[in-house]
């Protein structure tokens, strides 16, 4: 089951059509949420994060658009889904409605909430190896709609097809300053002795909320500087960590970038920091 509108409906259903200005233009924004026994992970951020994102794509945000009552509709579907008591993938969709070409004709919204269960509660670590390497083909736009999570995603996807190819578990993506931004799927973290640092908003990187959780965490870590610096490809190599960082995921440790092989220490570390903070939320 999904929820269009506040409406519970079968997710085979035909109830998008061929005028969804998010198909046509990619004129939606997304939010993807961890979600365990019915506690929505983050909420507060994820709700202002949108609402941002809304202003700025300049989407008419519904009167009923409350935290509340969208928080309310996430556990409606929960429970529609029998899935009130599992933890969860949860993805909202904000689309502007169908009309109009490149100009819309109406800046009213609409909203899809779908699901899917997640094998485990809360955020752990595996010791799998996970390769990267630099995806240099198409490179990020150093502005504001790229801190953005647009349904816009088509960098994104070529990158995933071209790590896919090649055997990569990820790749990471360069701004047009040949600054690395972030990873396929999250934001990028790189550890040198006692200097953790993450590219700037400024850059291009997404504005991820387990990015602005893991920059809470360590700005209050003594053992650690943080900065929000920009990041070259040659410091990835000299690094003594890498990891990539989104909702889902929590915290992924890079092991293998070229012929460098990473330590996870520090990784390991601030993932059971996350997991108080999660519980905390």
């Amino acid at each position: 089951m999904v929820n269009f509108n506040g409406n519970l409906i079968s997710s085979g259903a035909f109830f998008l059509n061929h005028e969804n200005r998010g198909f046509k233009y990619g004129d939606a924004l997304f939010e993807t949420i961890r979600i365990i026994n019915g506690k929505l992970l983050f909420w507060e951020d994820h709700y202002f994060r949108l609402m941002s994102s809304m202003r700025i794509l300049r989407m008419e945000i519904p009167m009923e658009f409350t935290m509340e009552f969208l928080e309310e509709e996430f556990l409606k579907t929960l429970t529609a889904n029998e899935l009130m008591d599992k933890p969860v993938r949860a993805r909202l969709t904000v689309y502007r409605n169908d009309g109009g070409k490149y100009t819309p004709s109406t800046n009213d919204c609409s909203f899809v909430i779908e699901m899917e269960e997640l094998d485990v509660p809360f955020y752990t670590i595996d010791d799998t190896s996970y390769e990267v390497e630099l995806f240099k083909d198409f490179y990020v736009n150093a502005d504001m709609l790229s801190n953005l999570k647009t349904t816009n995603k088509v960098l994104h996807t070529v990158s995933s097809v071209f790590a896919k190819e090649n055997g990569y578990q990820n790749c990471l993506l360069l701004n047009g300053a040949k600054r690395v931004v972030e990873g396929i799927n999250g934001n990028i973290f790189l550890v040198s002795n006692q200097t953790i640092k993450t590219p700037p908003l400024k850059d291009g990187c997404l504005d991820g909320i387990l990015r602005k959780k893991l920059l809470e965490i360590i700005s209050k870590w003594d053992d650690f500087e943080l900065e929000e610096t920009s990041i070259s490809p040659f410091e990835l190599q000299k690094a003594d960590e890498l990891f990539i960082t989104n909702t889902i995921i929590g915290i992924k440790p890079i092991t293998k970038y070229r012929k460098k092989e990473f330590d996870t220490k520090v990784a390991k570390s601030l993932l059971g920091r996350l997991n108080a903070l999660a519980r905390l939320s």
